[in-house]
């Protein structure tokens, strides 16, 4: 008997659904903690990697490199200074980061929850949650992994390579970096939070949802968004979380003419059960099958692909993934922002989903507290601002941000003409 989910990993999604219909695919949602700020300046005291021993360092572990000893350690300050290494050809392992330093070392000084502030030499200065795996961070999040018993550190992201984000082919010349604290304990709450992941099947266990509640269907209002125009819902096709037949109902009811399908391919969409007898099927509909990676290139070219596809296509339109959450809340986000909606709303959207899904406790759904919602607005603030930050486009720390204007620069990044960003507004109005 299915019960309920704990929608922590991709493996985890996938057992959720199993038992059902085999077709669940969305990982884990995002959490959010801001700071991505580029640093090309080579690090105090250092020259470049391979070539100069560090001084001031406590606590060490050195290698060789060929005549020159590289050491990796603590100064004084408790600043670790590091290296990433490749193999012996300069490849990366796995695609990952790994930093030449034990865990167990690192954790004398710093913990688990701990936010730090990575600066990797000669590419980016990022900051990040030590955790031990990347599924204890939101989605495109980067994080500093620290296992116990690991002979190494490593960095990496939640679905994604970090080494593809800040564009390190190949580690022939050791990269520096230095791990200091940025704020001790800031990702605490956040490891709190994976408790609350847990979501049902069943309309019963949310007595206090509506059924567009339920079905995480909603019509998109934010500043500049015109009426009946943009929509978004769970999976009005895919069966796996009980929701897909109010979702199909509530879109025929809301008019929509054209699907926009983050998730599926076409041959997978139409095999779900009861598709060719939906009000989707009669539609208009674009599949995607986009991956969960949102620096990816794979992603961007499907989301050019899709805006396009709404150019071409009469609205109202209707923008869903599995959940309507990961995929689907970082794709509405974007076209919130191009409309012109302010930092709040696009929060309070994203943050809607979290709370029309998340906290059943035995069998029975428990609101997020305050506390909790904001944690999970302050996800899509970061998402956004990283992704246009790896793309060039820098968003500013203050309150009336121009989403419009720094949203047209990031879609032209992957594609999109001025022409064809004019086209998709005047759609949208």
């Amino acid at each position: 008997m299915f019960q309920r989910i704990k929608n922590r990993t991709i493996l985890a999604a996938l057992l959720f659904c199993a038992p059902f219909y085999l077709a669940c695919t969305e990982p884990n949602p995002p959490f959010g903690i801001e700071g991505f700020e580029k640093n090309k300046t080579p690090l105090e005291g250092s020259s470049k990697s391979g070539t100069t021993e560090i001084d001031s360092i406590q606590t060490s572990d050195s290698i060789t490199e060929g005549t020159t000893k590289l050491i990796s350690g603590f100064d004084e300050e408790n600043v670790l200074h590091t290296y990433i290494w490749g193999d012996e050809s300069g490849e990366l392992y796995s695609g990952k980061l790994y930093l030449d330093f034990p865990s167990d070392s690192f954790l004398t000084k710093f913990e688990l929850g701990d936010i730090v502030t990575v600066a990797i030499n000669g590419y980016d200065t990022l900051e990040m949650p030590v955790a031990e795996a990347s599924g204890d961070v939101p989605i495109a999040w980067f994080v500093l992994s620290a296992t116990n018993g690991s002979d190494k550190l490593h960095l990496t992201m939640h679905n994604g390579y970090l080494s593809e984000v800040l564009g390190i082919n190949d580690v022939k010349t050791p990269i520096e970096v230095t791990v200091s604290m940025k704020e001790k304990g800031g990702f605490k709450f956040g490891l709190e939070m994976l408790n609350v992941q847990y979501m049902d099947y069943y309309t019963e266990n949310y007595p206090n949802l509506s059924v567009e509640e339920f079905a995480n269907f909603r019509e998109v209002r934010t500043t500049g968004m015109g009426k009946n125009k943009l929509y978004r819902s769970s999976s009005p096709i895919d069966n796996c979380l009980g929701r897909n037949l109010k979702a199909d109902s509530l879109a025929k009811e809301a008019k929509v003419a054209t699907f926009i399908n983050l998730a599926d391919s076409e041959n997978s969409a139409k095999s779900f059960k009861d598709f060719d007898s939906s009000y989707y099927a009669s539609q208009n509909a674009i599949f995607l099958a986009l991956p969960v990676e949102f620096f990816s290139k794979p992603f961007e070219q499907g989301l050019a692909q899709g805006f396009r596809y709404m150019i071409e296509h009469e609205g109202p339109y209707l923008v869903h993934c599995t959940y309507g959450m990961d995929r689907t809340g970082f794709t509405i986000a974007i076209l919130e922002a191009l409309m012109g909606a302010t930092t709040e709303e696009i929060q309070a959207d994203y943050a809607k989903t979290f709370s029309n899904y998340y906290n059943v406790v035995e069998s029975k759904q428990i609101a997020l507290n305050e506390q909790q919602v904001d944690f999970f607005k302050a996800v899509v603030l970061r998402n956004l601002k990283a992704v246009y930050h790896a793309e060039g486009v820098n968003i500013p720390d203050t309150d009336n941000i121009d989403w419009a204007t720094a949203t047209e620069k990031y879609l032209e990044t992957f594609g999109l003409t001025t022409e064809e960003i004019s086209a998709l507004k005047e759609k949208l109005k």
